[in-house]
């Protein structure tokens, strides 16, 4: 099964169709609702409702997750019945599956109670209809060629006295998504030094995004938050919040961060704390999202994503 873990919670849709070929005479009796064994109509949508929520126990690689909303609607024909499912969750992962379960239950069940007067019967064209949610709706924008340039804020590796390995994390992340990494650089836990490093990459014009690791916790020499106060034109608080609840879904240590995100000119500036693990997590929650924050700095409109 697939880790999900470090995923992050959007509403996830999806819809699916399945069509079932039945004999005209058929047809006319599930309109007067004359069947044998009642409205197969009725019991259908109520077979789509479990096998949506039983999902995860019929396809093996499937994850249980909490169903929102499911729905089922049919569209008779003069020798078709159509077959629509939709589906919403709030989860981590897609619900296409579970609308494909649904459908497939619902046109079975059709199948199952009209049998007895149509041994022609034939599900034919289950297919998925849309799927929407999750970072595959927000990736509409390739960053790809945006630069991007690193600092490491750490007293301990500028000195020598320890390897850096968040800088280096962040940048293999950044390059694998189609970014342009310019310069990773190792500066003290020094506030004027790192105002001044942040003013020159944003006023170089040449930086789209600056990424801070270390510094942002309660230490008397973490100041990286106060420099970046200092040099950002406009804050960006959303991305700070969520990324520290974000972490605290993962350690309540998450809480103590005190990193914050803002913009200079035409550069965004994000402080993330200077573990491993935290850029990993840190960047799981941002690079969904960077495409539609630079199409917004470029003068982009919500309509035009």
């Amino acid at each position: 099964m697939r880790d999900i873990s470090g995923k992050q919670e959007t509403l996830r849709r999806a819809r699916a169709q399945a069509v079932l070929k039945a004999q005209k005479e058929t047809l006319v009796l599930l309109r007067a609702n004359n069947l044998p064994k009642a409205d197969p109509l009725v019991v259908a949508k109520v077979a789509a409702v479990q096998a949506a929520k039983q999902t995860s126990i019929l396809i093996p690689y499937c994850h249980p997750l909490p169903i929102d909303f499911v729905d089922c609607r049919f569209e008779i024909g003069s020798d078709t019945v159509t077959v629509e499912t939709e589906v919403k969750s709030i989860y981590k992962t897609g619900v296409e599956m579970e609308a494909l379960a649904a459908v497939s239950a619902a046109a079975l069940t059709l199948y199952d109670m009209m049998k007895a007067v149509d041994e022609s019967m034939e599900i034919s064209g289950i297919r998925l209809l849309e799927k929407t949610g999750g970072k595959s709706d927000l990736r509409r924008r390739s960053p790809l060629g945006r630069r991007c340039v690193i600092l490491v804020l750490s007293d301990t590796v500028s000195a020598g006295r320890g390897k850096d390995t968040s800088g280096a994390a962040a940048a293999e992340r950044l390059r694998a998504e189609g970014f342009v990494v310019t310069d990773i650089m190792v500066l003290p836990d020094d506030r004027t030094a790192i105002e001044g490093r942040l003013r020159e990459y944003a006023d170089s014009g040449s930086v789209d995004l600056i990424l801070t690791t270390g510094g942002t916790g309660f230490g008397p020499r973490d100041v990286t938050p106060e420099a970046t106060k200092a040099v950002i034109e406009r804050e960006a608080p959303g991305l700070s919040e969520a990324l520290r609840a974000a972490g605290v879904r993962v350690t309540p240590l998450a809480m103590l961060s005190r990193g914050i995100a803002g913009i200079r000119g035409k550069t965004l500036m994000v402080n993330l704390p200077g573990s491993e693990r935290s850029v990993h997590e840190g960047l799981d929650l941002l690079l969904p999202v960077l495409p539609h924050v630079f199409a917004t700095m470029d003068g982009g409109g919500h309509d035009r994503e």
